[in-house]
């Protein structure tokens, strides 16, 4: 009696472990079945994805003298729209030495493929900072600068006088640095600002980019470049025509000494502000020709 119950007992309990067995076996094999069918779909789903910021470079935009990032804005617009990632850096204007290191620090921080695009003397600043930075595709300059090694833009100046091209109308601001030291920085006129640095951008934008352009350290024009990154790098440089700041001769003769793909447009020496469908344009065709 105590044996039979026992057997019973035995059997069910059995019963109960090869049923449960068999539950979890049949519960298992329909998650590995969910998830090995999810798997191709994931995957699918994921190649199906536009990979618009894995493929496109970072375009690192760098203003001048006299102006500031906002200057940029319209391009900005243009090129995230066509899925680039952008980023426009406040150049300080501190002199060539300091913004290369500044601008180089940054850099840095990016990952991945880089086009560096200079308006003005951001022009000499991308080319000191880009030979110590990896990956960078091309540089772009926009009615720039483009120093050799050696050279200053004050130095440039008085090489390449142009009689069509008069003085930028600058004042000057005199301050104490923290270490007791005199510093200088200079500005351009806000009363002539439009003439001589925007006379193609509507005048109520241009009062308004006088009334906030940034001062430069008037060192900055005498510190010679200590590099030529335009000498190993693929360059695009667009020529302002009607450019009152640099002047649109020497812009070319800089351009064309680097060897830049150059392209020429109706335009005042804020340039980036007045036609950034140009700027986008040429920032585009550097992309395309660094594939």
């Amino acid at each position: 009696m105590n044996k039979s119950r026992h057997s019973r007992s035995a059997s069910s309990r059995n019963r109960y472990v090869l049923g449960a067995t068999a539950a979890a076996t049949v519960v298992a094999a329909g998650v590995l079945a969910t998830t090995a069918s999810a798997v191709p779909e994931q995957k699918q789903a994921q190649e199906n994805v536009t990979p618009t910021h894995r493929t496109k470079p970072t375009v690192v935009l760098v203003h001048g003298a006299f102006a500031d990032a906002s200057g940029w804005g319209a391009t900005v617009d243009r090129l995230r729209k066509d899925g680039y990632p952008v980023q426009a850096i406040a150049n300080p204007l501190r002199g060539l030495d300091y913004d290369t290191a500044y601008l180089t620090g940054i850099l840095k921080n990016i990952a991945g493929p880089k086009i560096l695009v200079g308006h003005s003397y951001g022009g000499a600043v991308i080319g000191n900072a880009a030979v110590s930075v990896p990956n960078v595709k091309a540089l772009v300059y926009i009615a720039a600068w483009v120093p050799d090694k050696g050279e200053s833009l004050g130095g440039l100046i008085e090489k390449h006088t142009d009689p069509a091209v008069k003085p930028l109308p600058l004042k000057n601001i005199t301050y104490t640095r923290p270490d007791a030291t005199a510093g200088t920085d200079v500005f351009i006129d806000p009363a002539r600002f439009r003439t001589s640095f925007a006379a193609d951008v509507p005048a109520s934008e241009a009062a308004l980019m006088a009334a906030s352009q940034r001062p430069i350290s008037v060192e900055a024009f005498g510190q010679p470049s200590k590099e030529a990154a335009w000498k190993t790098l693929p360059s695009w440089a667009l020529v302002a025509q009607q450019d009152q700041a640099i002047g649109t001769r020497l812009e070319r003769f800089m351009a064309r000494r680097a060897g830049a793909h150059i392209t020429e447009v109706a335009g005042s020496h804020a340039v980036m502000v007045s036609r950034p469908d140009a700027v986008t344009r040429i920032i585009q065709q550097a992309d395309r020709g660094t594939r």
